[in-house]
C-alpha cells in the first residue's frame, strides 16, 4: 500500500454516514461540555477554599499528623470547667490576698458596677468571682481570664437571686463553705456582696491582727469612737452584724467562726413557713464563738449599712469623707437597688463601664 492511501480518508465513511462532521466542527461541539465541566472544577475549588478558611481557626495539628476539629467555644469552655479553686487562687492573689464575691447570672450588672468602683481603688487584681453558674463563669473568663472559677455543684441561677426564696438561701448557704476552703489554702480573704461601692480602700481600716473584721447592720447612729467589740445581742439574743462585708485571716479562730457558721445553718434550715437566711446563723455563730476569737468591729463612719446611709441625709453629711464602703440594703428587687444607687450617682456603670475588666455588659 502507497504512503498516499494510508493518508486517504476511508471513502464507506462518506457513503454511509449522511451528515459527515468534519474535525473542525466535532471540536466545536465538545466546547460547551468542557467550559461545564471547567465551571463546576472551579466552583469545587473555591467552595474549598471558603470552607478551609472558615474552618481553619478551629483545626488543630497535633504531632501524629492528623487533624482535629475542636470548636473554639467546646475549649473554651473544658478549659474553666476544669479551674480549680486552688489554681484560681494561685493566680489571683496578691500579698497572699483575695478579694471574693459569690455571683449568679442575675447578678452580672451588680458586678460590673462593683468592679468599676475596686477599680478606682486599684485592688481589682485580688478580685476572685466565685461564679454560681456556667453562663457567669464564662462570661467572666471570655472578657477576664483567670478570674472566674465555679466550686461545684451547680445551681439553678434563676432562682438565686429572690430574696427569702429557698434558692436565695441555698446559694448564700454555700458562702461559708466557700471562705473556708480559702482559708484553709492559707489566704487572706475579703468577702464582698456585690450591690456595694466602694468609694475609698478598706485595707487601711483593718488594723491590728484579728481574726475576723465586719461591719455592723443596724441604723441606729453610733458615736465616732465606738467600740470595735463585737456588739450585744439584740432583741432576738444574738447581734446583728451584716453577712455582707467579712475580712477574714487564716487562722484558727476565723475558721471556727465559719464551722460554726456551717453548722447553725444546718440546725435551722430554709422553709415555707421559716425563709431562714445565712445572716442569722453568722450572728448566731459570732455570737457562741467571741470568747475563743478575736474579733473586730470596722467603724460605722467608714462601713454604714444601707438603712443609715441612705435614710439619713444629716449623719451622711456630717461623715462627709469617712465613707469607704457603701452597701445597697435594707431594699429588696434588682431595679429598687439600681435606682437608689442612681439616685445617689453610685451606679457607675451608666457613664463608666469602660473601667470594669469585663466593660460593657450586654
Amino acid at each position: 500500500m502507497s504512503s498516499a492511501s494510508l493518508h486517504q480518508r476511508p471513502l464507506h465513511n462518506l457513503l454511509t454516514d449522511p451528515n459527515p462532521v468534519s474535525p473542525r466542527s466535532s471540536q466545536t461541539s465538545q466546547k460547551p461540555t468542557s467550559f461545564l465541566q471547567y465551571r463546576t472544577t472551579l466552583l469545587l475549588l473555591l467552595s474549598l477554599l471558603v470552607i478551609l478558611g472558615v474552618l481553619y481557626p478551629y483545626i488543630q495539628f497535633p504531632q501524629n499528623g492528623f487533624l482535629s476539629y475542636t470548636s473554639k467555644s467546646n475549649l473554651f469552655e473544658s478549659k474553666w470547667r476544669d479551674y480549680s479553686l486552688p489554681k484560681a487562687a494561685a493566680f489571683v492573689a496578691k500579698n497572699n490576698t483575695l478579694i471574693v464575691c459569690i455571683v449568679s447570672e442575675p447578678y452580672l450588672p451588680f458586678l460590673n458596677n462593683w468592679l468599676v468602683s475596686i477599680v478606682r481603688q486599684k485592688q481589682h487584681e485580688k478580685v476572685l468571682v466565685i461564679a454560681e453558674d456556667y453562663a457567669t463563669l464564662f462570661k467572666v473568663n471570655e472578657r477576664w481570664p483567670g478570674h472566674a472559677v465555679l466550686i461545684p455543684p451547680v445551681l439553678m441561677s434563676q432562682t438565686a437571686h429572690k430574696f427569702g426564696s429557698q434558692g436565695f438561701f441555698n446559694f448564700t448557704s454555700r458562702r461559708p463553705r466557700h471562705l473556708l476552703q480559702i482559708l484553709e489554702l492559707g489566704y487572706n480573704v475579703m468577702y464582698n456582696d456585690v450591690d456595694m461601692v466602694w468609694l475609698a480602700d478598706p485595707f487601711q481600716y483593718l488594723e491590728g491582727k484579728h481574726d475576723i473584721y465586719f461591719m455592723d447592720d443596724m441604723a441606729a447612729v453610733k458615736p465616732l469612737n465606738h467600740s470595735h467589740g463585737l456588739p450585744p445581742p439584740g432583741k432576738k439574743g444574738r447581734p446583728y452584724i451584716c453577712s455582707c462585708m467579712i475580712y477574714l485571716r487564716p487562722t484558727n479562730g476565723a475558721k471556727l467562726v465559719l464551722k460554726k457558721w456551717i453548722e447553725e445553718m444546718q440546725i435551722q434550715p430554709w422553709s415555707r413557713a421559716k425563709k431562714a437566711n445565712d445572716q442569722p446563723a453568722f450572728n448566731w455563730a459570732l455570737n457562741k464563738t467571741a470568747g475563743q476569737v478575736d474579733m473586730y468591729l470596722l467603724p460605722q463612719s467608714g462601713f454604714p449599712t444601707g438603712g443609715l446611709y441612705f435614710r439619713n441625709k444629716t449623719w451622711v453629711k456630717e461623715t462627709k469623707g469617712m465613707h469607704v464602703i457603701i452597701h445597697n440594703n435594707y431594699i429588696v428587687g434588682f431595679e429598687k437597688k439600681i435606682k437608689r444607687f442612681r439616685d445617689y450617682g453610685l451606679w457607675l456603670v451608666d457613664d463608666y463601664s469602660s473601667e470594669s475588666p469585663l466593660g460593657r455588659l450586654e
